[in-house]
């Protein structure tokens, strides 16, 4: 038996998650111990209405940006005192959609030495996923059955189908608490009047849902955010998990014709809250409500997790160096959706993807990229060929500008801009100085960009004529040639000339020739 000598376990290191949200700005510090578990250590929010500025005028207002550097910088001492050793900070639609965002950002930065990341909805929704997840498990049946997870936040409701645990669909509905409140001035109208204007409103944006989710086979409802804690806290019940609780239909109906007859100061002043939860609490609980009628589901799920949580789930991996098999399957499968959605031929892209990353495996210690890499490789592969949905002439440059203005579930936008120039590399020219969206990357991700790029042709160009079975092509080094022995029974023509129009790029990066033999 190996002495704990021998393995010894890895430091605990302290990381910290900062949001600017629409409404508030928070802050979770926690300490991850060698195993991967989380604890944490503190949990800070403050009021800020970002959004207001936003929905209302387009841009952030100086009173706003003010207060929220003032926050920030008192959570810069708060990480100081901690020892933070790593920090991730995102901002949300309030700042996603301002016109002076980077104005903003710069000020961030210049104040506290913080780089804020402008996440886009697809990343919020992978993120709060991943902490919904990890919080259920096996809860309720939850990963068994098709389960829509409902996150009502100050700019936008995020919706994820998942099916059989695995996530099938995500979208993002501008019918966030506080846009809502903005869009509707409703301070000389009675509370139930209001909410009736609000009902109103929120029944015809949920009517498109119709046609993208499978509404009535849902299963399991689960919601999350602070309005639906704040009624899963008030009329909720205990569940086998002390991350979840249920909250009943008729309850849940009952509770919101409650808080719909009261303004936001009655609310306030009755269950002992702030005025800025309470203003947009009606809304968001008729979201919540609206959308959960549409189901034939009697309870709600309320999880406490949140995106904080998924993004020190993030954190934890990254000092792990563990990954979320789930939701790179989500990834993947989000990436297969798109591909079909664009009458790409599935058994070519899936032999493409399945040699393109075997190929990365092979020559991992060539490469030396990561497997966040891997997965940007295979989702480039799967999708490389959409681009002849619009002409066969230049596809490749059309699967760039179809993927650059696409989301994947589980990429960021950068990741999205990695993929989209992969694909545009498969065929024809190798990246050059003359293109300007290769060019506009820094020299590190063009670097990324030519290896996976030329990984990709030679996959492309490997798939030919009758080989569609991919697991079983061999590679070999031999000196400096990389050996592709492929299966018995093939005319190797095809291939060979292929890889005469799209080894350049590879045999350039790696510095090997490609020869191929017969098994």
């Amino acid at each position: 038996m190996d002495s704990p000598e021998q393995n010894p376990i890895p430091p605990a290191k302290t990381v910290a998650a900062v949001d600017i949200g629409a409404n508030s700005l928070r802050m979770v510090i926690a300490e991850v111990v060698g195993d991967g578990r989380i604890e944490v250590l503190e949990r800070l929010q403050r009021a800020v209405r970002l959004g207001q500025d936003t929905f209302r005028r387009g841009r952030l207002g100086g009173q706003s940006m003010r207060a929220a550097l003032a926050v920030l910088r008192d959570f810069r001492k708060l990480l100081a005192l901690y020892q933070v050793e790593r920090i991730r900070a995102v901002a949300t639609s309030a700042v996603r959609e301002a016109s002076n965002a980077d104005t903003f950002l710069d000020r961030v930065f210049m104040a506290t030495g913080m780089q804020v990341a402008v996440i886009d909805t697809s990343e919020e929704s992978r993120l709060t996923v991943s902490a919904v997840r990890q919080a259920v498990g096996h809860a309720l049946g939850v990963d068994r059955r098709q389960t829509l997870i409902a996150d009502v936040g100050g700019g936008s409701t995020l919706l994820t189908l998942l099916e059989s645990g695995e996530i099938a669909t995500s979208l993002s509905l501008r019918l966030g608490s506080i846009r809502l409140q903005e869009m509707f001035s409703t301070s000389e109208e009675s509370p139930q009047r209001s909410a009736d204007l609000l009902r109103q409103h929120i029944a015809n944006a949920l009517i498109p849902l119709k046609n993208s989710l499978p509404l009535e086979e849902i299963q399991s409802f689960v919601a999350v955010g602070g309005d639906a804690r704040f009624a899963a806290r008030e009329i909720g019940k205990e569940s086998d998990s002390p991350e979840l609780a249920i909250v009943e239909r008729t309850a849940f109906d009952k509770f919101v014709e409650r808080c719909e007859r009261f303004t936001a100061e009655e609310i306030s002043k009755r269950h002992g809250i702030p005025f800025a939860e309470a203003e947009t609490l009606n809304p968001a609980l008729l979201v919540y409500q609206i959308l959960w009628h549409k189901l034939a589901v009697e309870r709600m799920i309320v999880s406490h997790a949140s995106m904080r949580d998924g993004l020190l789930l993030e954190l934890a991996r990254e000092v792990t160096g563990q990954e979320d098999e789930a939701l790179l399957l989500g990834a993947i499968h989000s990436a297969t959706a798109l591909a079909e959605k664009y009458h790409v031929d599935p058994k070519h892209a899936e032999s493409v993807a399945e040699v393109s990353v075997r190929l990365f495996d092979f020559l991992q210690a060539d490469h030396g990229l990561n497997q966040r890499c891997r997965l940007l490789l295979r989702v480039s592969a799967l999708l490389h060929e959409v681009g002849g949905f619009v002409s066969s002439r230049s596809h490749h440059k059309h699967s760039e500008y179809l993927i650059a203005n696409s989301e994947v579930f589980g990429l960021n936008r950068p990741e999205i801009t990695l993929v989209a120039q992969i694909a545009r590399y498969h065929r024809r020219s190798v990246p050059r100085s003359s293109h300007p969206a290769y060019m506009a990357l820094p020299r590190e991700l063009r670097v990324v960009v030519n290896k996976l790029a030329g990984m990709l042709r030679v996959a492309d160009a490997l798939i030919r004529g009758n080989i569609r079975r991919a697991h079983e092509i061999r590679f070999q080094r031999r000196g400096d040639d990389l050996v592709v022995t492929l299966p018995g029974g093939s005319d190797l023509l095809l291939e060979e000339h292929a890889l005469s129009a799209k080894g350049d790029l590879f045999e350039e990066i790696f510095g090997l020739k490609i020869r191929l033999e017969e098994a």
